[in-house]
């Protein structure tokens, strides 16, 4: 499970210097990371955006880094505790950026949970599989080349899908800009106050 961890982190770790330095980092984390230079994405979709990177490229790979080939099915029990707690963490956030958010008492009277979802178009189950996906077919792979050609294929697949989370279409895009402009104070500010 330690192991794990740290692969896990510093998979994220590893992007976000690779970006801030000018490198080449993943194509999934880019995205995440340009999008904190647009006023237009909420926070949550901020989040979702980066839990995609994390979840559907990062921990699939790191799972097979721990264990590789038929190992792989040892450390099962430990990804699914790991993603046992990034899904607890999700109501815990929102929760958290309600508190700071004006509207919040007004979306919670039309069942903002069911809306948010639609929104995002994100669920951790299904990330959660879909990394097991990734984690068992990155294990089976023996050489260099084709491990980076299975993640730079993969890549591509999360990238989409985080693109239709930052923008799902002109009409939720629509709904999501008029909330926006009720998100008072930067994104930066936001995450601050989580980190508290």
């Amino acid at each position: 499970m330690e192991r794990l961890d740290v692969i896990f982190a510093n998979r994220y770790l590893e992007a976000n210097y690779n970006y801030v330095e000018g490198k080449p980092c993943s194509n999934s984390w880019r995205l995440a990371f340009d999008a904190c230079k647009s006023w237009k994405p909420m926070v949550i979709h901020h989040l979702f955006t980066g839990m995609n990177a994390h979840i559907s490229l990062d921990l699939g790979i790191a799972a097979a880094e721990v264990s590789a080939g038929t190992d792989i099915n040892g450390v099962h029990n430990d990804f699914n505790k790991i993603n046992a707690v990034l899904g607890a963490l999700v109501g815990e956030v929102k929760a958290e950026l309600y508190s700071m958010w004006p509207l919040s008492k007004i979306l919670a009277r039309i069942n903002t949970d069911k809306l948010e979802n639609n929104i995002a178009g994100f669920s951790m189950n299904i990330a959660r599989e879909a990394a097991w996906e990734v984690a068992l077919a990155y294990a089976a792979l023996t050489t260099p080349p084709s491990q980076e050609s299975n993640i730079q294929q993969r890549d591509v697949a999360v990238e989409a899908f985080g693109k239709k989370l930052l923008h799902p279409g002109a009409w939720i895009s629509t709904v999501i800009y008029v909330f926006r402009l009720f998100e008072f104070g930067s994104i930066s500010e936001k995450i601050k106050r989580l980190n508290t």
